[in-house]
């Protein structure tokens, strides 16, 4: 096995990976991921490809990630993992889709229209 790489995405941000064999040690833009990722709920969800497929502490994990917030690019290196996972080894799929991990989500930030505040916000409506 040499080094698999793959893409993930989730609303404006894109993570890419680059799987190898190793001792579990997963680093995203130069830092550990518990590092960049501060809370126990988003390292969870870095971690859940593994747990699903029992192969925590086997892999080492190389990940550029760029774009959105912090809670999107967890999920976009989660789909990153995943799909990385799966081409490695195919019998991974089944768990992985069962628990949703191999489709990208398409929910998007709704534009903001004009004449209103947000995007379904609207201006105070004053009758007199």
């Amino acid at each position: 096995m040499d080094v698999i790489n793959s893409i993930g995405r989730r609303k404006k941000s894109i993570a890419r990976v680059y799987l190898s064999k190793g001792k579990g040690n997963v680093t995203v833009n130069g830092k550990d991921f518990k590092e960049y990722f501060p809370t126990v709920a988003l390292q969870y969800r870095v971690n859940q490809p593994f747990v699903l497929t029992e192969n925590e502490k086997k892999f080492d994990v190389k990940a550029n990630i760029s774009g959105g917030g912090i809670t999107g690019q967890a999920e976009a290196l989660r789909l990153a993992m995943s799909r990385a996972l799966v081409e490695l080894d195919a019998e991974h799929k089944p768990a992985l889709k069962a628990e949703g991990l191999m489709t990208r989500d398409p929910r998007m930030v709704e534009r903001k229209k004009p004449g209103q505040k947000k995007a379904r916000k609207k201006f105070q409506f004053s009758k007199r």
